[in-house]
């Protein structure tokens, strides 16, 4: 098995495998997809038998944490040509992926899964689920609701993140690039999205959909960089905790970590003795807890975790990184 990083003009070689196996999306999307996205993007693949058999794009984000801009990657159009898999691409593109992400000193990354059982086994883990807030071509007559247009941009941007800034912990930095290229995504598939107004100001913005969606996509992070992550979490009130973290495919977060701090001063981290350590936690768990997705009480119950009482009591003093709004259109 070879794995490699295409050169960017390389990219498009990508795009009969991206076809074949994603079927389901339309020839104008993917049309999109490839003069657009992979402009910028990242794509790792495996070479055998003279060709591209498996591919993993890292399509690049600038998220805020906490008010702090953070560089991080989603990772989409994970596949294998079907005669060659089960034979352990898919993993090594996984970790080939999770190698480059560490060096360039991204917190985490995250993806949308087809099956969440698939991704599991690599630490990620599911945070949330989207809320879809949408509109169908039906609805889009009423007053107060036309359709954007590119120099809408700007404002949508302004109007995004004022309103994400007050109530989110993580979302995905709004300009008014990211919304020039997510009207360009709707509309190469026969959507587009509506913004609503009230005495001419804009106070939502929905995509437009064919018919009804009822699923609520799944959202798995797994920790790249955990110094990085650690450092820009929030916290309650005095803290300090010693405790010991495994990772399986990131060797350097394999760390004692002792991690002191108030509400005021935010994080201060240092390498930890390990015979101070008051606990053992998974990477796995630990995205979870940080994330928010389950208590400190759900992850002691993991395998692999064991901390004590005095361990638990201190880290219940983080604070979430929770709600987050990384897909969402605003």
């Amino acid at each position: 098995m070879h794995i490699r990083k295409l050169a960017e003009m390389e990219h498009g070689k990508t795009r009969s495998l991206y076809e074949e196996v994603f079927s389901e999306d339309s020839s104008s999307f993917i049309d999109y997809y490839y003069s657009e996205k992979t402009k910028d993007n990242t794509i790792f693949v495996v070479e055998e038998d003279g060709g591209i058999q498996a591919m993993l794009h890292l399509n690049p984000y600038t998220l805020m944490v906490n008010g702090r801009k953070e560089p991080s990657h989603y990772i989409v159009a994970v596949a294998t040509r079907e005669k060659y898999r089960k034979r352990g691409y898919m993993a090594g593109l996984l970790k080939e992926s999770l190698r480059s992400m560490y060096k360039e000193g991204e917190p985490f990354t995250f993806l949308m899964p087809a099956s969440e059982s698939i991704y599991t086994p690599y630490g990620f883990r599911t945070v949330y689920e989207q809320e879809h807030r949408y509109l169908t071509k039906t609805e889009c007559s009423g007053d107060g609701i036309r359709l954007a247009e590119e120099k809408d941009c700007e404002a949508l941007a302004a109007f995004a993140e004022h309103a994400l800034a007050g109530r989110a912990k993580v979302y995905a930095e709004r300009t008014p690039a990211y919304y020039r290229r997510l009207l360009k995504e709707y509309r190469s598939d026969g959507g587009n999205l509506a913004i609503i107004e009230e005495d001419g100001k804009i106070c939502d913005l929905r995509p437009i959909v064919t018919e009804a969606e009822n699923e609520k996509p799944k959202i798995m992070v797994r920790i790249v960089y955990l110094k990085r992550l650690l450092q820009i979490l929030e916290l309650r009130c005095l803290m300090a905790a010693c405790f010991h973290v495994t990772d399986p495919l990131i060797e350097e977060n394999n760390k004692c970590f002792l991690l002191t701090g108030t509400e005021f001063s935010g994080v201060m981290l240092m390498e930890g003795k390990p015979e101070n350590s008051e606990g053992v936690l998974t990477v796995e768990a630990l995205g979870s807890l940080i994330f928010g997705s389950k208590t400190v009480e759900e992850i002691a119950a993991e395998e692999g975790v064991s901390m004590t009482e005095r361990l638990k009591g201190e880290l219940e003093k983080i604070v979430p990184l929770s709600p987050i709004y990384l897909n969402e259109i605003v």
